[in-house]
């Protein structure tokens, strides 16, 4: 059995859905001596999130971005907690809506991704800052 856990800071991004898998899968290099086992990964902040889902066209990531920024808009008369400015508390809700974690498949040394997915940071806020991920991975090793 190996277990493996790496931190991963990511430099700052945009607002906006940004593909990481490569970046994930580059800080554990772990990954290539499991068989089959599992791959979690955690963001550790309350304004950006994980998704999986698309990596190749990317209108699917502006996409993303249109409508979470419909959903949950800036400057509603309703928000209280605004100190931070308008975009903090709508990056808490759409963060809580996609999630802190995603956890993958580990087949063969690699994610078990399909063709077409990727691990999404989820970047809410106009100037975030640099993210900082927790990947933790687990499995029976490859003979």
């Amino acid at each position: 059995m190996i277990w493996a856990q790496r931190e991963l800071s990511l430099e700052a991004r945009p607002r906006g859905f940004h593909l990481v898998t490569e970046e994930v899968v580059r800080a554990v290099p772990e990954l290539e001596r499991i068989a089959i086992g599992v791959a979690h990964v955690f963001i550790r902040h309350t304004s950006a999130s994980l998704t999986l889902n698309e990596n190749a066209s990317p209108a699917v990531r502006r996409d993303f971005r249109a409508w979470f920024d419909r959903a949950v808009p800036e400057d509603a008369p309703y928000w209280e907690h605004t100190l931070e400015g308008p975009d903090d508390m709508p990056a808490h809700l759409k963060a809580s809506l996609l999630g802190a974690f995603v956890t993958l498949p580990v087949t063969q040394g690699r994610l078990a991704l399909g063709t077409w997915q990727g691990i999404y940071l989820c970047e809410h806020r106009d100037h975030g800052g640099p993210r900082s991920l927790v990947v933790t991975a687990w499995g029976d090793e490859r003979r």
